[in-house]
């Protein structure tokens, strides 16, 4: 048995590594991969080489410890089943189906409190969403829409998608979305968006409440296309005393902002949010386990995998990334299908 390994050489090149499986320490469990799934915002500022120098890759996740660099292994949504245990490990263990924060690759060793077990109820495709759900209520936590409000998201790839199926399940007044891409406008619609709102559409912002210097209607507005331009598309639409919440990673990427007309009298709150912590004034309340035992309710509820678009054999990962590269308006979640690789 060989171990195959995704690996970031520079940007723009990836490669496959094959060498010998690994085999688990007495404290360990090795864990055949099923399938993983390409985040389509980090994943692809490694994937570009627009990591912003001096930022550690992930120092919540130890797989992903240290500073960038390439060569570079990289990913962090991998769905498979434990296949063997080392002596110290219960052998309950064995024949699990588990989720791990790990990179992609078929076979891997890591110790079992580690890994998340998958519900029974809950299909390994949809388990693939775990940490783009958690995310989502992330930003639902951040947010706090509330009842009766006007609430926009800018950008429906993943992240903004469920994002939107969370909100849909709240009495807001109104629900709309933006994105360039026709296949994720119907997404959206699908999973609870009351309106699709092309941004190539030169009146969009005024069909949306916007007027130019003046601000907008909404009262909460989301920033998840991972463009720092769509920024000034927020705040435009955004109302007096209205709240943005980032959940945009630019990395390296820049762009002027308009903070020179409503923004300054509009008293509009820019608030980042992130999944790797919780908003201290909710941390009496909530902790990682309540917000990602909360994601796993939601994936049941909202079963995302009609949201993958594309299958790739692991060897075929040039050809994954160079699609979402250039033409993201074909893709909405890329996975890896490690089955595919084994009949390679």
């Amino acid at each position: 048995m060989k171990q195959h390994r995704l690996e970031f050489t520079e940007p723009g090149q990836v490669v496959t590594r094959v060498g010998p499986a690994p085999q688990p320490t007495a404290d360990q469990v090795l864990v055949q991969t099923h399938y993983s799934a390409i985040s389509p915002g980090t994943e692809m500022l490694v994937y570009r080489g627009q990591w912003p120098q001096g930022v550690s890759i992930d120092a919540t996740i130890d797989t992903l410890a240290g500073a960038f660099a390439y060569p570079l292994s990289y990913g962090y949504c991998a769905v498979g089943r434990v296949i063997a245990t080392g002596p110290a490990v219960s052998v309950d263990w064995l024949g699990r189906r588990v989720f791990a924060f790990q990179p992609h690759q078929d076979l891997f060793c890591c110790e079992p409190e580690t890994l998340h077990p998958i519900p029974d109820d809950l299909d390994d495709e949809s388990a693939l969403f775990l940490p783009s759900m958690e995310t989502a209520v992330n930003l639902l936590l951040d947010g706090r829409p509330l009842i009766g409000e006007k609430v926009v998201v800018v950008g429906q790839g993943v992240i903004g998608l469920l994002t939107t199926a969370l909100l849909s399940r709240f009495p807001l007044a109104s629900l709309a979305t933006v994105d360039s891409h026709p296949l994720r406008r119907e997404a959206s619609i699908r999973l609870g968006a009351g309106e699709c709102v092309d941004p190539e559409d030169s009146a969009f912002i005024t069909r949306l409440g916007g007027v130019p210097g003046q601000g907008g209607e909404a009262d909460l507005a989301y920033e998840l296309s991972g463009n720092p331009a769509a920024l000034n598309t927020a705040l435009a639409l955004t109302r007096f005393s209205g709240r943005i919440v980032i959940g945009s990673w630019y990395g390296a990427k820049k762009k002027e902002l308009d903070l020179g007309s409503f923004f300054h009298r509009g008293r509009v709150s820019l608030i980042s949010s992130q999944v790797s912590s919780i908003a201290p004034e909710l941390t009496g309340r909530w902790n990682n386990k309540r917000r990602l035992d909360l994601a796993w309710k939601m994936l049941r509820l909202v079963r995302p995998s009609d949201c993958i678009t594309h299958r790739f054999a692991l060897a075929d990962a040039s050809l994954a990334y160079s699609l979402i590269d250039h033409s993201p308006e074909e893709t909405i979640q890329v996975i890896f299908d490690y089955k595919l690789t084994e009949n390679l």
